[in-house]
């Protein structure tokens, strides 16, 4: 069985200019939480969010300094470990920064995505989806161990869907398993493997077309897919699940 570990960090901004601020882990019971000083400013925009500020971290090391580095990279990058995040392309943009690249993760996030065939979930961030599905975790939103405990949680919720209820035509479901319960393993599979390319929002949910289909936008109003795809193209974020989305709604 494959070593899960669940992991967040708290940074200086969400863009690919950024640093990590805090990492937190968790894997069996053993967990880890720690700050850092980054080697920027932490704006306060930043500071809003987290809480962390430039006056608790100027006496810390930088990631990279510490001790804790090559301890956590041998962890996260062990052909046994998949690292698990919540929006991980971030997560993992941040550790590849501190010259730490996972061989294997999930992203919580594209995993609910996906199982929300319906598209009946209006968001998909970590904190809207703990209150959602009532997950029973005692935990502080915004801060990176509070997050980690509640990523967990979701973690085992949207696996044991996979386990329960696999069907046809799902990618990592073989043939035989269909309308039998999955293992663990053949679920956490299933997920690495769902978490390793871009997913694909159903609906869109701000804006003039809030509530609306993106087929059925692109039916009436092509020309707002294609003002978005170039908004998401030029806002220097971690925007990979949109742009594949209106690309492939726009058949480009």
């Amino acid at each position: 069985m494959k070593k899960l570990v669940f992991f967040d960090t708290e940074t200086t901004g969400n863009t690919e200019k950024d640093f990590l601020v805090q990492l937190a882990y968790k894997t069996g019971d053993a967990s880890f939480n720690e700050l850092y000083k980054p080697p920027v400013k932490i704006p306060p925009e930043a500071s809003a969010v987290h809480h962390i500020t430039n006056k608790m971290v100027e006496n810390k090391p930088t990631f990279k300094e510490s001790t804790d580095q090559p301890i956590i990279k041998k962890l996260f990058e062990d052909a046994n470990s998949v690292v698990v995040a919540h929006n991980a392309q971030f997560d993992l943009m941040i550790m590849a920064r501190e010259d730490i690249n996972p061989k294997n993760f999930i992203c919580t996030l594209r995993v609910a995505r996906e199982l929300d065939k319906e598209g009946k979930i209006e968001r998909y961030n970590l904190q809207y989806l703990r209150y959602l599905l009532d997950l029973d975790v005692e935990a502080t939103a915004h801060d990176a161990l509070g997050d980690v405990l509640v990523l967990e949680k979701l973690f085992d919720r949207l696996k044991n869907k996979i386990i329960k209820a696999p069907t046809l035509g799902e990618v990592g479901v073989p043939t035989a398993s269909v309308g039998k319960e999955l293992t663990e393993a053949d679920a956490i599979a299933k997920m690495i493997d769902i978490s390793s390319h871009p997913s694909i929002f159903r609906t869109i949910n701000f804006g003039k077309h809030n509530g609306k289909t993106l087929e059925e936008v692109c039916a009436t109003d092509r020309g707002y897919l294609e003002w978005l795809l170039a908004q998401k193209l030029e806002s220097g974020q971690m925007e990979e699940d949109w742009i594949y989305t209106l690309k492939h709604y726009l058949e480009k």
